[in-house]
């Protein structure tokens, strides 16, 4: 796109020393910048500043609310390979409380017409879930009979220490998705991860790497679809 990019690191920053997010964000837009991409641990974060900015902001991912662009790029590539979404039976799998790729996924397709199952550990899933249009399942293998779509999450290890589930053996013995239960979904169900894949814990390594995984087709098409993003903002037709 040909566009000047200005790196920033938050812990190389006056952050670090206490200055706030809207200052910093002034001070880099006072640098020029059309467009801020942001990931920030604070949900709402990117919407406080697109109010008081200048610049576009861009929701790279905030805190466990929402991740637009991945969303965007699953749904691109679903229509690369699925063509519709009417209809279309996907199923996410994982920590679904704690996954703004979850929230971000569940709110589009719904609205695309898709039907949406949740899958996970009951500690795992957000109270009142059933409100967003999906339906909740606890048991992997009932939750993935039919489905044309399985989007694995990676399990945050980091989220042990807060007993949300037994031990990593245990939560892979009841959630890893593996060639036997692949075969429970529809013939030419797709596979789907936001990465990283933490590989025998929540997918297989034989499933990411099968000709079922379009895993590395997300990855590719992240590109385009935030190179498209950008060039929408810019005033780009």
């Amino acid at each position: 796109l040909s566009a000047d990019v200005i790196n920033f690191a938050v812990s190389a920053s006056s952050v670090s020393k206490g200055e706030t997010l809207l200052d910093t964000a002034r001070n880099i837009e006072a640098m020029q910048a059309d467009f801020i991409v942001l990931r920030h641990p604070m949900a709402g974060a990117p919407n406080t500043l697109a109010k008081l900015l200048r610049a576009s902001i861009v929701n790279a991912g905030d805190g466990g609310h929402e991740h637009p662009t991945q969303a965007l790029l699953d749904l691109y590539t679903l229509r690369e390979k699925k063509r519709a979404f009417q209809g279309l039976r996907l199923a996410i799998v994982g920590d679904i409380a704690h996954s703004r790729v979850a929230r971000s996924n569940i709110y589009a397709l719904t609205k695309l017409g898709a039907e949406v199952r949740v899958i996970g550990p009951p500690t795992m899933m957000p109270l009142e879930v059933e409100r967003l249009g999906v339906k909740v399942f606890y048991d992997l293998d009932e939750g993935l009979r039919g489905v044309d779509v399985i989007m694995m999450l990676r399990l945050q290890l980091e989220r042990q220490g807060i007993a949300l589930f037994p031990s990593i053996r245990e939560y892979s013995r009841l959630y890893c998705l593996t060639p036997e239960r692949v075969k429970l979904a529809a013939p030419d169900a797709l596979v789907m991860h936001p990465g990283p894949i933490n590989r025998g814990v929540e997918i297989a390594p034989e499933v990411a790497d099968s000709v079922s995984s379009v895993i590395l087709d997300q990855v590719t098409n992240g590109v385009a679809v935030r190179m498209a993003v950008l060039y929408l903002l810019s005033g780009g037709k």
